[in-house]
């Protein structure tokens, strides 16, 4: 069984050789990356770090400032856009590719469907995202099948809800933006009746804080009427939403990252889901962000994987900055007892700060021993973000985004860690620091250990927290676990302190018999981290003793066979 490892990374931002982007620039001024950047060497240099997918992020054509009316793109507000490049998550048109991304837009879905293919030759698989929730608010496809209704294109404006409507309306109503003195044509967009806002904001007054430059797609249910659901016979929008995912899965991606799945209904998922995947290994991850549905998306809905946002992710990263203890840890696994395999986990991702930036820890090293757990303690999925095994700030005032220790989605501005690791196609690190050069070796290490070790792979997980009272007690900041698979022991002790430590484990009696370890048996001893080998044994009798050296930890594997 395959470890999924995923490299999100937003095209536009990856590719983009400007080394001197201004704030708020245009694509004129500051440049844009294109599909053409991932050449087959890029593709292998990412499958070096032991990557298995790619989330392609914001492919999808998105509302933009960025005049193509010369390719028969109607041009967009600029009210109703955030910063010049525009949100991934404001669609324009579910048949189409951003624009931006093109080296000829004319060609733009063909140079897509080459990175697809550029993709699988490298020996990886495609993640898009599908935006269900919402759309943006001027979204009109030019690209669709001749034989597709656009959405909303037959809809009921003068009801606030009907079965039928793709959209919810506020009959009656202007739409009034906010105005922040930004933007002085605000006053220039009109919409009559006002339509709801994504962010299920259900009047015509959405604020800065809204997400004001989309409109929430209708799957049947009249919130406004008491959240009654009308699913019998399916929603328009259900067969518009299936129609496209079909469209995406026939141009060859394997998967989708479904943005804010929870806000739309799981009954829709548990319909469509099994629909696109009709056996071909599709596969679905769920941005769930209410623990209380994680099992009903998964269960019922039908989806492979969820994000662990609210809980590994938040807990580690309190652990990073000194907020928790890691004792914290452990609870984060027991509550998703059961589906503690479909749980993605992360430590960025572009909703998130930068683990390096002075919102977060400040530094990416910092953060490689909550990236130790994320991608060794379960069989599940790990993500990690482009500029992450860099140790990228995101500290840029890009525009829009401001300084927020992110790295924007909104404007057009480039990473230059990434530039410099390109180097022209170099990939020869001459441009990297010392520092970015080892965190780098520090995540190829860890990820191929995660992808290849069958121990942590695919192994049993037995947390060692309840025996090593001791590890409380040394500044909450140690935690440890083992792996197991067939003659295998994997033993993994986590440091999250800036100071070397010398721990004794202790191995419980429970691991021996539940796990089937052999007891003080000589073992060939593997530091997976350096390669170091000797022979050592495990043993109820006495603790294990072992030094973790500083932000990082020790993955020492017991070979029995």
């Amino acid at each position: 069984m395959e470890k999924i490892i995923i490299y999100q990374v937003l095209p536009r931002l990856f590719g983009n050789a400007n080394r001197s982007p201004v704030k708020n620039g245009t694509i004129t001024e500051n440049g844009s990356g294109k599909f053409s950047a991932f050449t087959l060497k890029t593709l292998a240099e990412i499958k070096k770090l032991g990557i298995t997918h790619i989330w392609y992020t914001g492919v999808i054509e998105h509302a933009t400032c960025t005049d193509y009316t010369a390719y028969g793109i109607r041009p967009n507000h600029r009210a109703i856009v955030k910063g010049q490049a525009g949100s991934p998550y404001a669609i324009r048109d579910y048949y189409d590719v951003d624009p931006d991304l093109a080296e000829y837009v004319p060609d733009r879905m063909q140079e897509f469907e080459a990175l697809i293919d550029r993709t699988h030759q490298a020996g990886m698989k495609v993640i898009i995202d599908f935006v269900a929730n919402h759309v943006a608010r001027q979204y009109e496809s030019d690209a669709k099948p001749l034989t597709a209704h656009d959405l909303g294109q037959h809809d009921n404006v003068a009801k606030a809800f009907d079965p039928n409507n793709n959209f919810y309306y506020l009959p009656g109503l202007i739409l009034k933006l906010h105005d922040d003195g930004t933007q002085p044509d605000n006053s220039g967009y009109s919409e009559f009746p006002a339509r709801v806002t994504g962010n299920d904001c259900f009047h015509a007054n959405p604020t800065e804080n809204d997400w004001y430059e989309t409109i929430k797609l209708n799957y049947g249910v009249d919130y406004a009427g008491g959240g009654i659901s009308h699913f019998d016979p399916v929603p328009d929008t259900w067969q518009k939403m299936l129609d496209i995912l079909l469209f995406w899965k026939a141009k060859g991606v394997d998967g989708f990252r479904c943005d804010m799945a929870e806000m739309v209904p799981v009954e829709f998922w548990q319909w469509v889901i099994p629909r696109v995947k009709a056996g071909d290994g599709i596969c679905f991850i769920a941005e769930v962000y209410n623990p209380a549905l994680y099992r009903d998306y998964i269960m019922r809905g039908g989806f492979d994987y969820l994000y662990d946002k609210v809980g590994l992710y938040d807990t580690l990263s309190d652990v990073i900055c000194g907020k928790k203890s890691t004792t914290a840890i452990t609870k984060c696994w027991q509550a998703v007892d059961k589906i503690q395999h479909q749980m993605l986990y992360f430590l960025e991702n572009h909703d998130e700060q930068r683990i390096a930036s002075d919102f977060f820890a400040g530094d990416g090293e910092r953060g490689f021993p909550g990236m130790i757990v994320a991608a060794t303690m379960y069989a599940n999925p790990v993500m990690i973000y482009s500029g992450q095994e860099f140790g990228e700030r995101g500290m840029d005032e890009e525009g829009f985004s401001g300084r927020d220790g992110r790295t924007s989605i909104f404007d057009y501005w480039n990473l230059t860690c990434i530039q410099n690791w390109i180097n022209n196609q170099r990939f020869d690190g001459k441009r990297l620091t010392e520092e970015q050069k080892a965190l780098y070796q520090s995540y190829i290490k860890l990820l191929h250990i995660a992808a290849s070790e069958p121990a942590v792979a695919q192994g049993r997980f037995f947390d060692l927290m309840y025996a090593n009272r001791d590890l409380y007690a040394d500044g909450n900041c140690l935690y440890a676990f083992l792996r197991v698979y067939e003659q295998d022991v994997v033993l993994v002790v986590v440091n999250f302190s800036p100071e070397e430590r010398t721990v004794r484990i202790v191995i419980p009696s429970q691991a021996f018999q539940l796990l089937n370890i052999p007891d003080n048996r000589a073992a060939r001893l593997t530091d997976l981290f350096t390669g170091n080998q000797s022979i050592s044994a495990l043993t109820i009798a006495c603790p294990y003793r072992t030094t973790v050296p500083a932000y990082s930890g020790k993955l020492l594997k017991f070979g029995y066979g």
